[in-house]
């Protein structure tokens, strides 16, 4: 009972704390700039796969093969699928005018577990020029590694008559790692312009009266390990495309009884309401009550997309009454606006 009373307690003093609240949560969606920018002047990509074994590897894929079940083939497939999901993410974007996936190129491949040393950039600028492109994407590594968890149980078998049967069974379960790492390379630059890795896991299970019954039984390793694959390229050209985030802002709905009608109407989602009767705060004889009415105007400013009227309005928010957070508020707007600009001209190219 005591629990209860002090639970209820704890509850009504958090609604209460809630309700007192000088502010409000609010969420919106902004784009941001891709995380990869290149030039306007790189049309034509090419694409190419570093993680294919080489002859001094040969010795560690065999003992991958050994471990991951399917072995190279399966690291061959997982590598081809990963590559033709980045070059469908480049093809759909609509802003290159070729995407080309070159094959059979020994003198860059490299099989390692991890990042290989990048390639120069005479390399890269032998492959542009024989191929007629003007930046190279590469997969630099890739690899699968696979745990086996072996172990005695029972399976339900059907029996002569019907009714089910339990027999010992063994129940295999594989926790397979999928990584590989991306560069992008322009030939007029000594260094890859962006290096990425990724890392995704899955576990699949199955059972048999035997360990090769079990691995008999597992299916759709193969599938999983290909869609994973497909889907990590496929993202890995979303760096390159301006991404749509949600941020939160706190805007105050205390003050005046001028700001808790803005409040109901901010709830109805009439902002530009809300918006004249802070405007109408601006002039409030008590400092305190102008300024969080100058910080709300940032606000509706953000919302509506004009950075430089919501940074000055921030700015004066703090300048001249000191409001709580404007000046953090101010900082985060001409992050947004530096961004943008980023974002213009990229989507200008």
């Amino acid at each position: 009972m005591r629990r209860i009373f002090q639970f209820c307690l704890l509850s009504g003093v958090l609604a209460l704390a809630a309700s007192c609240s000088a502010t409000n949560r609010l969420s919106m969606t902004v784009t941001e700039p891709a995380a990869v920018m290149l030039p306007g002047n790189v049309q034509r990509i090419g694409i190419i796969n570093r993680s294919l074994p080489s002859e001094g590897n040969r010795g560690l894929a065999k003992i991958d093969a050994v471990l991951s079940a399917e072995g190279m083939k399966l690291d061959s497939l997982g590598a081809s699928a990963a590559i033709e999901g980045l070059a469908d993410r480049l093809r759909l974007s609509n802003r290159y005018e070729a995407v080309v996936v070159l094959e059979e190129l020994p003198q860059v491949a490299r099989g390692l577990r991890g990042m290989p040393a990048p390639l120069t950039r005479e390399q890269i600028r032998e492959l542009c020029n024989t191929h007629g492109l003007d930046g190279i994407f590469s997969l630099s590594f890739y690899d699968t590694d696979t745990r086996v968890n072996l172990q005695l149980g029972m399976l339900e078998l059907p029996g002569d008559l019907g009714l089910p049967i339990s027999v010992p069974a063994h129940k295999l379960d594989l926790d397979t790692e999928v990584r590989n790492g991306w560069r992008i390379y322009l030939p007029d630059l000594p260094l890859p312009v962006d290096e990425w890795v990724y890392t995704d896991r899955f576990r699949v299970s199955g059972q048999g009266i035997n360990p090769v019954a079990a691995l008999e039984s597992i299916g759709v390793r193969k599938d999983r390990v290909l869609e994973l694959s497909q889907r990590t390229g496929y993202r890995h050209g979303g760096r390159l495309e301006p991404r749509r985030v949600r941020v939160g802002r706190d805007y105050f709905v205390r003050g005046s009884d001028l700001f808790v009608r803005g409040k109901r109407l901010a709830q109805t989602g009439d902002w530009d309401g809300a918006a004249r009767l802070w405007e109408r705060e601006t002039d409030h004889p008590k400092g305190k009550v102008a300024g969080r009415a100058f910080y709300n105007m940032a606000i509706i400013n953000e919302i509506n997309g004009d950075l430089d009227a919501a940074i000055d309005w921030a700015r004066r928010s703090y300048a001249d009454f000191g409001t709580r957070h404007a000046l953090d508020y101010a900082r985060t707007l001409e992050g947004r606006r530096a961004r943008q600009e980023q974002l213009m001209a990229d989507l200008a190219w």
